[in-house]
């Protein structure tokens, strides 16, 4: 099980903002539904000239847009845009499979694009990948320190601390201990953390998971009341005894 995504938001709370301009009506509405779902707030437009008017009415966040388009193709939409120095993050949908025209999608001012036919997972990892790169973000602010009761990791600075006490953590504990405090209460199998720590192909045994957890709890527990807890059977979890 993968980790469940941290939700997005704008820095005022309010839900971030995504157009799908495509003129198939079942894949626009398959990704509006897909988006609410991320919690965003979304507008579907089936044509260019739609979509450039719903640019200017609703003021998107992130912009999915269709290449092939009848009247006023994406390309031209995106081109308006950038001319406009309008700078909003542009995905490319397109059916074509023709490098030239990735190419032209990207030196037009596109951002990202992907091919027809698409999952939709990739998608929302694509939109959500510009939005953080391209949006001032609650998470974009706040991502980078994760919590639990008083133990904090800074993932930017590479620094963790319990209370008032610095702990210095090699690489591997750090991404462990990282990926313990992103999933706070989870219980996560040693599968799972050999996966996302460790990687797919990692050929090592499990009882490597073991050992990093007990290297963890003498740098981390020893310096208050425990956080690493052992779920026999299943795995382990970081959170505060009640």
């Amino acid at each position: 099980m993968s980790p469940v995504a941290t939700p997005l938001s704008r820095p005022d709370g309010s839900p971030i903002r995504a157009l799908v301009a495509d003129d198939e009506e079942y894949l626009a509405d398959l990704l509006r539904m897909t988006l609410r779902a991320e919690g965003w707030e979304v507008r579907v437009a089936a044509t260019g000239r739609q979509a450039l008017d719903a640019i200017h009415e609703f003021s998107p966040d992130i912009i999915v847009l269709d290449i092939m388009m009848p009247g006023m193709d994406g390309m031209t939409v995106l081109k308006r845009l950038r001319e406009a120095k309008d700078d909003t993050p542009v995905l490319f949908l397109t059916a074509k499979d023709d490098l030239d025209d990735r190419i032209a999608g990207i030196a037009e001012g596109g951002d990202d694009y992907v091919t027809k036919p698409f999952s939709l997972e990739e998608v929302v990892v694509r939109l959500r990948a510009l939005v953080r790169r391209h949006v001032k973000t609650v998470v974009e602010e706040e991502a980078h320190v994760l919590r639990v009761a008083d133990l904090e990791l800074n993932e930017d600075t590479y620094e963790v601390f319990r209370g008032d006490e610095r702990i210095t953590l090699t690489s591997t504990e750090f991404d462990l201990l990282r990926y313990l405090m992103k999933n706070p209460r989870h219980v996560l199998s040693k599968s799972q953390i050999l996966d996302e720590v460790w990687g797919y192909d990692f050929g090592g045994k499990s009882s490597i998971v073991e050992l990093y957890i007990s290297y963890l709890r003498k740098k981390i527990d020893s310096r208050g009341g425990p956080l690493i807890h052992t779920v026999r059977g299943v795995g382990y979890t970081i959170r505060e005894e009640a």
